[in-house]
């Protein structure tokens, strides 16, 4: 049992950054408690497919793949156009690959085998990388937790479930602990991995507006205890925030409600028109970029298909089913037509632009497999999925919103340097305090890396953070 008039390091927080903070900070022989405000531990992660992105692992050795931290390193920055700090992420790409090592040390299943999808352990493409770096788990996010939650029974730190921090102690300008349930509990050093604020919609405002936009399409897919804690415990230490206005949001269909494992895919034979009646992006790109390709269209956008791919939808999910869609059309919230001008009138779009985007699709993609506008043919393949999509051609024709809905993470955070300690407004580190995850900022940027990113910066950062923070008690 710790001893909880000794501590060493406090971890706030029992996601899979606070898990790995906590694991590392014990390994160097520091005395550890993490204080979790949920039932139990996961967070995020643990709802994650638990895909974690790294580069010159083992398990790209095993299949032939050449990377390097340095080649991540480039593609990370350039993707989000350098307006990150470089040394940060350096020492975040240079840091993932050992970091998956060590999970796999711990007993972490990723095998050396081509995945599919999030879904498939091994290794599968992660985002719009030219080198795959998607490491999918066993057991998913669950998995994960298992192996981390295992490991930290077995170095004896100790965990506080239900009991939320309500600040830290701070003293002179030092972080010397916790306050929890109106206690004192004092440490050396405190890691804050609380989490993102998606579930506060009052500090969604302030800090991630864009998430509002979606109206009454938004829905939350973070973990409960997603409250933006780490926003106040800014304002108490004088803390510096990063990454104000960034995080991620997947494109959905405007009924959906739940996480696409338990919603349902939309059709393979589907095209994304805009406001103009024309295609004009791969109906499968990366989540990385599509969000943003979509808001750049010029009035709504629309996922066109036909009857055949409607009742082609597998039953069993929430959203996307026949039956669902039926329903959806009933009531015109979904729009319906016999013929595709038709459908373009309701659309509000050209029906020569729309007739012709559909002949097109037919004689391509449909016809011959290939895509030569948008190469759709390369995502297809990518996803296990290599056969061309059937012809858009059996009426009634649908067509369904599709716009940035689904808030998966948010990227403000407190600002921390390289070794994932806290830094103040003058960016100096502030004594006893490091961050890590969602509630850590600057390695999370405008744009989302890919499948794997959140995962990897959490547990990456978590592990820098807890060895820091033991150093640093």
């Amino acid at each position: 049992m710790t001893d909880f008039d000794a501590l060493d390091v406090i971890v706030v927080g029992g996601g899979g950054a606070g898990l790995a903070a906590a694991v590392s900070a014990a390994e160097q022989g520091a005395q550890v408690a993490l204080f979790e405000s949920e039932r139990e531990l996961g967070g995020s992660t643990q709802l994650s497919a638990g895909m974690f992105t790294a580069a010159g692992t083992s398990v790209q050795r095993g299949l032939g793949v050449e990377d390097t931290a340095e080649r991540h390193f480039q593609h990370y920055m350039d993707l989000n156009q350098w307006q990150l700090k470089p040394g940060l992420i350096r020492a975040f790409c240079a840091a993932a690959g050992p970091t998956l090592e060590w999970l796999l040390g711990l007993g972490l299943d990723v095998p050396a085998a081509v995945s599919p999808d999030a879904h498939t352990p091994g290794l599968c493409r992660a985002g719009v990388e030219d080198v795959w770096r998607g490491h999918v788990p066993r057991d998913q996010g669950y998995g994960l937790v298992q192996v981390l939650d295992r490991a930290r029974r077995e170095r004896g730190v100790e965990v506080v479930l239900g009991t939320r921090v309500e600040r830290l102690l701070y003293e002179e300008g030092r972080v010397t602990g916790v306050v929890a349930d109106g206690i004192e509990v004092r440490a050396g050093a405190v890691v804050v991995a609380s989490g993102g604020l998606a579930r506060d919609p009052g500090l969604l405002d302030r800090h991630y507006p864009a998430a509002r936009a979606a109206g009454e399409a938004l829905f939350v897919v973070a973990a409960p205890g997603s409250r933006g804690d780490h926003i106040a415990f800014a304002e108490q230490t004088g803390s510096a925030l990063t990454g104000h206005g960034w995080g991620l949001m997947l494109p959905t269909a405007y009924f959906q409600r739940y996480h696409h494992w338990q919603a349902g895919f939309p059709p393979k034979s589907r095209v994304y028109v805009n406001g103009a009646g024309r295609r004009f992006m791969d109906e499968d790109a990366s989540y990385a970029v599509s969000s943003g390709i979509i808001l750049a269209q010029d009035g709504p956008v629309w996922a066109v298909f036909d009857e055949k791919a409607r009742l082609g939808l597998p039953p069993g999910y929430a959203d996307w089913t026949p039956d669902r869609i039926a329903e959806e059309a009933r009531t015109g919230r979904l729009l319906s037509a016999a013929s595709p001008a038709e459908l373009a009138a309701a659309m509000g779009v050209p029906a020569d632009a729309l007739t012709a985007t559909l002949a097109r699709w037919n004689a391509r993609l449909a016809a011959t497999g290939r895509d030569p506008e948008f190469l759709r043919e390369e995502s297809l393949a990518a996803k296990g999925s290599p056969q061309p999509p059937d012809p858009i051609a059996a009426g009634p024709f649908y067509a369904a919103r599709i716009l940035p809905a689904e808030l998966v993470c948010t990227h403000t955070g407190l600002e921390i340097d390289q070794d994932a300690a806290v830094l103040d407004h003058t960016g100096t580190a502030v004594p006893g305090l490091f961050a890590a995850g969602e509630a850590g900022g600057g390695v999370l940027g405008m744009r989302y890396v890919g499948g794997g990113n959140a995962v990897a910066n959490a547990l990456t950062m978590g592990r820098i953070a807890g060895r820091g923070a033991a150093r640093g008690r």
